[in-house]
């Protein structure tokens, strides 16, 4: 369907988007002014915000942190002083505070939360993008260049800067724009190692300079940026990018994703409909969440809940740490020095845990509820007490985190519910490591450990128990690969044969799933299936917890509160830098009791909490005592110890309770929502309600007809009318700002461990090749065979293990599930379509067909995501002539350090929203035809 196929090379998109930009601020920034772009850039953007500069021993300086209000006379005693910045006034030339930072989100005084171009005075702003022409004074900054992957090389380049008096002394700043067209390359008239022009491939970020990482001629980077810029001055933005799940399984995702976003807020695409980043597969989230999430996460009646980011749970647990090295040979950094930036990666997962950056569960190495006796038997007797027993002992290294010792057992995740999903074997990076350490079985991986010298923090078992999951137990309408090795396998209904709700953040309706007929045989709905269990759980505790019991429960620190403010730096309270305080240095801690001889009873019915602290979902609150109590009135009701609760008990009461109670489709409490975040903005937002407050949209609505959910602050589009959704109009149009650190969009990231990685700025750091990953160390690489990159995109034919062994599908995919090769590559090695093949690299083994297509890109090949291993799986002659696996068994999870970090505005952990993903598309398998299939 496209006018122009850009075949760049994989996992390169970083290097071609740098060059665009660096074409864009040449020619509509530099050349020109373009007055729509940078008076986007201005009021959108942290562009215009002030960046301290450090002196380095060779006489240059460095970019570093955001200029602190805590920094200048006059504003050190502002409230949240350290979390607010300035920019310079073009008029006046002053210093000026702008609103809308997290300082301002989160102090006692409301209204100051906006993106008006005014300060908290009611000043009027207009904020200098450069110093260039009004500053004499310029300095040596310097650059790396991470493109030959490697922090060597490193440019100098003037800039213009201002001198600042702070309570420390002078300092000198820059605007962040200006760090910016200096980090691409562009010059201005300016002293330093800058490229000549656009033919100069020495120097990035020039369209020659890319060429020879994407493969895309010098001439099309050139004259794509010139369409996209002038496409977007023209329509006002209206140039989009669509993004697959695919680039976040590169190790430097960040990076692929920040190149185009650059283009995007360069040209202000952003915010704008027909404009903007469309993400699309793998991202989705539930639309009505605030009604949804109590009653999924059980905080009607309890809480916090235990939520975990699954990459860092599975490279923990399945012992993938066990088979890296040093996060370096992944990642050059510019500064190794910092204590985020060297080392081993389980170590940095272990100090994200203890630091409250990221969850871990188990929790402790030992009994959450043995703790809490112990502390009570220790004299403990409030919650505070008990809490900063659990602290002193933590602190003495008495106690540790059970990601500080995974393979304790005391630290194993002993039983795993898997539910809608296959995870062990379409979800498991790593799948033959699954199988060796979660399950104690059969594999086809051959990796050697290689950590035992590289972790300090981590306990290092020489030698470790296999197979730590003693019940696991799947709900299932498949017999997949999970199934297969499961325990239980708990029959569940299909599509049609229940009641449910379906929703993601790429369609504005909410889809009901109905029962055309009732489930065959002994399987049940989820719901069903999930009561059930609740139900025998509260008849076994009657017998082995007759009595409530405390709990401690351990959680990070949480995105849209505000511990988004708790650590402006990087500090380990476990090695002596900081003191240790739950919620500010360390996680959160709360005591929860719980009765398990009424789970059952809670389970089917909507608990006080929901009704008492009302929902919310990004910091903004609103009540619904009184709809709770008139719903109770005319709806199905449980009663018991003398209450009465709204019914959970059926599916179709859970589906009625989550839609009477959302924003999204309940028009008084999108009103409502809208009333809470006027007071935070000091805007009026509820015209964006008021027309549709009596709406009211039920799950007879949706299965009568498609209903549009309602515009709320809870999802940034703008639907009214015939408006489509596009992201993050109601920050463009409403001026509510982002929630990030300036409340704006960042080019710039000044958190310490972004610095010391050197990827405060957008940079390009190239994929990793075959030295750097060691996927065949151990493999043989013998004559007829061929090293190619391995990939598992999203499915041709199916996805998610679902339906792909019916005879359509068999026969679109020939019977298995095949691997796709390049037609070139394949003649090198005397493969022909149809003809079987062996992949195979340390981590496992995949016997199947070939199909050989000139459409694959060279040096490559692709099992697409989601086969399963549960039909036409040959034996490996490579492996013993065991029995082959699936695409994730050639897979395993690596994480980037860098995405751990917490506590720090958007860098604090949402769950389903922050934490390093398991990247997967820096593997490298053998590839050889297989002259024998053995089955």
């Amino acid at each position: 369907m496209a006018d122009e196929w850009v075949p760049i090379h994989q996992g390169q998109d970083a290097a071609f988007w740098m060059a665009v930009n660096h074409v864009i601020l040449k020619e509509y920034y530099t050349d020109k002014q373009t007055p729509y772009f940078n008076d986007y850039l201005k009021q959108y953007s942290d562009s215009p915000f002030l960046i301290t500069l450090n002196r380095q021993e060779n006489g240059a300086y460095r970019a570093g942190k955001l200029l602190r209000a805590s920094q200048v006379a006059g504003t050190e005693n502002e409230e949240n002083a350290e979390w607010k910045f300035f920019v310079i006034d073009a008029k006046s030339g002053e210093l000026k505070m702008p609103m809308g930072t997290v300082g301002h989100r989160w102090q006692k005084k409301k209204g100051e939360w906006n993106l008006k171009m005014q300060d908290a005075a009611g000043a009027p702003i207009d904020p200098l993008l450069t110093l260039a022409g009004s500053s004499a004074e310029t300095l040596k900054v310097e650059f790396n260049d991470f493109s030959e992957a490697t922090n060597e090389k490193i440019y100098q380049r003037d800039l213009p800067v201002r001198k600042i008096e702070t309570a420390s002394g002078s300092i000198y700043v820059v605007t962040g724009f200006d760090l910016l067209i200096a980090q691409y390359g562009v010059n201005r008239g300016f002293e330093g190692q800058w490229p000549k022009n656009y033919d100069d491939d020495q120097v990035p970020f020039t369209p020659a300079w890319q060429e020879k990482y994407t493969g895309i001629k010098a001439e099309v980077v050139v004259n794509f940026a010139r369409e996209w810029a002038r496409t977007a001055e023209l329509t006002g933005g209206k140039c989009s990018v669509i993004i697959g799940a695919g680039v976040n399984h590169w190790y430097h995702n960040n990076l692929i994703y920040r190149a185009p976003i650059h283009a995007m807020v360069l040209c202000g695409c952003i915010g704008k409909n027909g404009g903007g980043l469309n993400h699309y597969v793998g991202q989705e989230k539930l639309t009505p969440q605030a009604s949804w999430a109590p009653v999924a996460f059980g905080t009607d009646w309890s809480a916090p809940p235990r939520q975990q980011n699954a990459p860092s749970f599975h490279y923990m647990h399945s012992d993938q740490w066990r088979y890296d090295r040093a996060f370096s040979e992944m990642c050059p950094v510019s500064d190794s020095e910092h204590p985020m930036a060297h080392g081993h990666t389980a170590d940095k997962q272990a100090m994200a845990v203890r630091a409250g950056w990221l969850p871990c569960f188990p929790q402790f190495t030992k009994s959450n509820i043995e703790i809490v006796a112990e502390a009570e038997a220790a004299g403990a007797k409030t919650d505070e007490e008990i809490i900063a027993y659990v602290v002193k002992q933590l602190k003495e290294r008495k106690l540790k985190f059970a990601m500080e010792d995974p393979d304790n057992p005391e630290c194993f995740p002993r039983v795993w519910y898997i539910w809608r999903g296959n995870a062990l074997m379409s979800s498991a990076k790593g799948h033959e490591y699954f199988l060796k350490h979660y399950l104690g079985t059969h594999h086809n991986e051959i990796s050697e450990e290689a950590a035992r010298s590289e972790v300090k923090d981590v306990v290092w078992h020489d030698k470790v128990q296999l197979g730590k999951f003693d019940l696991i137990v799947d709900l299932n309408f498949r017999m997949d690969t999970s199934a297969l090795y499961s325990d239980i396998v708990l029959p569940a209904a299909t599509y049609y044969e229940k009641n449910d709700l379906n929703s993601t953040d790429m369609h504005t309706f909410i889809h009901p799933l109905q029962a055309a007929i009732p489930p065959c045989w002994e399987s049940k709905s989820d719901w069903q299936i999930f009561r059930g269990i609740a139900q025998a759980t509260s008849k076994l505790a009657e017998k082995f917890y007759n009595k409530p019991v405390k709990d401690i429960v351990v959680t990070p620190l949480m995105h849209d509160t505000p511990a988004e403010m708790a650590q402006p730096g990087v500090k380990d309270w476990a090695k002596g830098e900081c003191e240790a305080i739950p919620g500010k240095t360390m996680p959160n801690m709360k005591i929860v009791t719980r009765d398990y001889t009424k789970i059952y009873q809670k389970f089917i019915s909507l608990g006080p909490n929901f009704r008492n602290n009302g929902l919310a979902v990004h910091g903004t609150h609103y009540d619904i005592d009184d709809l709770y109590d008139a719903y109770c009135k005319a709806n199905t009701i449980e009663a018991w110890d003398n209450k009465e609760y709204p019914s959970l008990r059926d599916e179709k009461d859970v589906c009625s309770i989550i839609l009477h109670f959302a924003a999204e489709t309940n028009g008084e409490l999108a009103y409502r929502a809208y009333e809470a975040e006027s007071i935070k903005t000091g805007i009026d937002h509820t015209h964006l309600a008021a027309l549709h407050r009596g709406v009211r949209i039920t799950f007879e609505d949706i299965i009568a007809q498609p209903r549009r959910t309602l515009t709320t602050p809870y999802w940034t589009g703008i639907t009214n009318g015939t408006r489509t959704y596009s992201a993050y109009c109601q920050n463009i149009e409403e001026l509510i700002p982002w929630r990030t650190l300036t409340g704006r969009q960042h080019l710039y990231l000044d958190h310490d461990a972004y610095v010391a990685f050197g990827e405060n700025m957008a940079t390009f750091k190239p994929r990793n090749d075959l030295a750097r990953t060691c996927d065949l160390e151990k493999s043989s690489r013998p004559t007829g065979s061929m090293v190619l990159n391995f990939l598992t995109p999203h499915g041709k034919w199916h996805i998610h293990s679902t339906y792909g062994d019916t005879l359509r599908m068999k026969t679109l995919s020939r019977g298995c599930y095949p691997v796709w090769l390049n037609d070139k590559d394949a003649g090198l090695i005397g493969i022909e379509d149809n003809d079987w093949v062996e992949i195979y690299n340390d981590h496992g083994v995949v016997c199947t067909r070939a199909i050989v297509s000139a459409r694959i890109p060279r040096s490559t090949c692709f099992i697409y995501h989601a086969p399963e291993r549960t039909l036409g799986v040959p034996k490996s002659p490579e492996r013993g002539n065991r029995r082959a696996g699936g695409h994730n068994s050639l897979t395993r999870v690596r994480l980037k350090p860098l995405f751990m970090i917490g506590g720090y505005a958007q860098f604090t952990y949402a769950f389903n929203y922050w934490g390093p993903p398991g990247v997967n598309r820096e593997t490298y398998v053998m590839v050889k035809k297989l002259n024998k299939v053995t089955w």
